[in-house]
């Protein structure tokens, strides 16, 4: 994994793995703010080339590297998260159920945007 690089575009709401210049793989997420604010990542996507590779993991550890950096809480939306974190005990808990139902709200009130 040393040629990948992951960066994070908070404007577009992608935390972002970058080989050769090129975008491979991106977990999709938003910042919930209230009831208190949150990473709330919602879709996971390798590019088909390179999967295999431990990127999907990858991101999954730098969101929750990022969320710890600011102090806040991850509300995982996205399966493939939600299944990381359950065999990643030591990074963080699972979600807490009042953000996930907060998180949710707000996907309903954002239609199209994920």
């Amino acid at each position: 994994m040393s040629d990948i690089e992951i960066r994070d575009d908070r404007t577009a709401g992608r935390l972002e793995a970058v080989a050769d210049g090129q975008v491979v793989g991106r977990v999709e997420y938003f910042v919930l703010t209230a009831p208190r604010r949150a990473l709330v990542p919602v879709h996971t996507v390798v590019e088909p080339a390179h999967e295999g590779r431990g990127i999907a993991g990858s991101l999954a550890r730098e969101l929750y590297a990022v969320a710890a950096r600011e102090d806040v809480p991850v509300a995982p939306l996205c399966p493939y998260v939600t299944a990381w974190i359950a065999r990643h005990p030591d990074v963080s808990a699972p979600g807490d159920p009042e953000l996930l139902d907060a998180a949710k709200q707000w996907l309903r009130d954002h239609p199209g945007r994920f």
